[in-house]
């Protein structure tokens, strides 16, 4: 391929545009507050961070490096948003298992008036995102075009390389130990590795299963990290009661540890399925060992 062909018309190119494309496509929706268009949004801005670095010429420019800075604001200021939607859901499917106490009913009223503040505080915090300088530094990079197919496909062969050694070192580290925080910190990797398995995929116009067992370990790790994080929200819930409110409490503190204990057993229910395998299978889809990315190769 050549420099021309890349820069118009080779795969990265297009790859970046249509990358581009869909965050854009969904942020009136999240700005108005559509669950549906914020998670789409969030995933679209996910795939165009790991997607710029790989595709674009200049990935070490100062452009792609402040596109990728904002995407990663971007992301960020609509998590919480989405997190608390993810947590409602997850109470609602406990709440519907048994009557609602009176107690019950009020710490349901309080999540609900979080998720609908935390909806307002996004969306004023999306307007105050650069969102004009961030369409300026894409658009000239699109307007650069994609690098050759050679030299992205080095680019995701050193990403797969790097990630999957930390992500398996990670899980050595832990052993069957529960630390939510590292687990966390895998399940963004493992969601990196996804998204850099899909395009892979797409480069090569030869579908594989990496993303899809990249995706399976993302989601397992998400059940633990979800019911983790609703578990503490109770907790907290817990603490701020005020004198008299030993009702209320007691009933926050079974909710803590109910969500608490569901998330242990999706941890276990992790370690059963070999995770460190996963992860092996995955990086052996996607190549790692072979030869058919080196030089001359």
């Amino acid at each position: 391929m050549t420099t021309h062909e890349s820069s118009e018309s080779g795969p990265g190119t297009r790859l970046l545009r249509e990358r581009v494309r869909n965050v854009f496509r969904h942020l009136p929706g999240a700005l108005a507050g559509n669950e549906e268009r914020l998670h789409q949004m969030r995933i679209a801005a996910r795939r165009l961070r790991v997607a710029l670095p790989l595709l674009a010429q200049k990935a070490e420019g100062r452009r792609v490096r402040r596109a990728v800075k904002a995407l990663r604001e971007l992301t960020r200021t609509a998590g919480t948003s989405r997190d608390l939607d993810v947590m409602w859901s997850l109470a609602e499917e406990r709440w519907k298992q048994a009557p609602l106490t009176p107690e019950a009913r009020l710490l349901r009223r309080r999540l609900l008036a979080a998720r609908g503040r935390s909806r307002r505080q996004m969306a004023e915090a999306l307007l105050d995102l650069e969102i004009a300088r961030l369409r300026r530094d894409l658009r000239a990079t699109m307007a650069r075009g994609g690098e050759v197919l050679f030299t992205v496909l080095l680019r995701v062969r050193d990403e797969r390389d790097r990630e999957g050694e930390r992500i398996i070192a990670a899980f050595t580290r832990l052993g069957e130990e529960f630390d939510g925080a590292t687990l966390h910190r895998i399940r963004i990797r493992s969601r990196r590795m996804r998204y850099t398995a899909e395009l892979q995929d797409l480069l090569r116009n030869s579908p594989s299963e990496a993303a899809r067992q990249w995706k399976d370990l993302q989601e397992r790790l998400g059940d633990v990290r979800d019911h983790e994080v609703l578990s503490q929200w109770f907790a907290r819930q817990a603490l701020r009661m005020r004198p008299g409110q030993d009702a209320l409490r007691a009933e926050a503190e079974s909710l803590a540890a109910w969500f608490g204990e569901e998330s242990r057993r999706h941890h276990r229910e992790l370690l059963a399925a070999r995770p460190v395998e996963i992860v092996e299978r995955a990086l052996a889809e996607m190549g790692q060992g072979r030869t058919e990315f080196r030089a001359g190769a």
